[in-house]
């Protein structure tokens, strides 16, 4: 699993046009799905993302977690975190996980989240999704299971 997670001061997902998840302070996760991926990956994933220390503290350094600031997370499924662009023009989507596979994972990884005590908002799978946010820093981390 490949999750692409930007720290946010505010961010949506619209799916014509009606707005499926927003948050204020937070994470916005895009979170890509492989052939092989399994629960323990989004076990991985969801403690790894929920104990980072990426905001600063009263000193101007990263010290505190999405916790420690009352933050939520906005989780869009995003399988072109899987595209491979090294031949030709047009990616190759062949590595992300189908539908079968990734929409259940992509939900138990939504749900680790929030027995980790996060609020999550989320896109809608399989969606033409309009996402939007404003970056804070902008820190923006790419974070793998493997």
């Amino acid at each position: 699993m490949r999750v692409l997670l930007q720290r946010a001061k505010d961010a949506s997902v619209t799916v014509g046009g009606d707005i499926t998840g927003s948050i204020s302070t937070g994470y916005v996760l895009l979170v890509g799905i492989t052939h092989d991926d399994t629960e323990q990956d989004a076990n991985y994933l969801a403690n790894k993302i929920v104990g980072l220390r990426i905001y600063e503290d009263d000193e101007g350094k990263l010290n505190r977690s999405i916790t420690e600031v009352d933050g939520a997370v906005l989780s869009v499924s995003q399988f072109t975190l899987y595209g491979n662009v090294q031949k030709g023009r047009r990616p190759s989507f062949i590595e992300a996980a189908k539908t079968d596979v990734a929409e259940p994972l992509w939900e138990y990884f939504n749900e680790q989240l929030r027995g980790l005590g996060l609020h999550v908002e989320i896109g809608q799978f399989g969606a033409m999704m309009d996402v939007q946010l404003t970056n804070d820093g902008p820190v923006t981390l790419m974070i793998e299971s493997r």
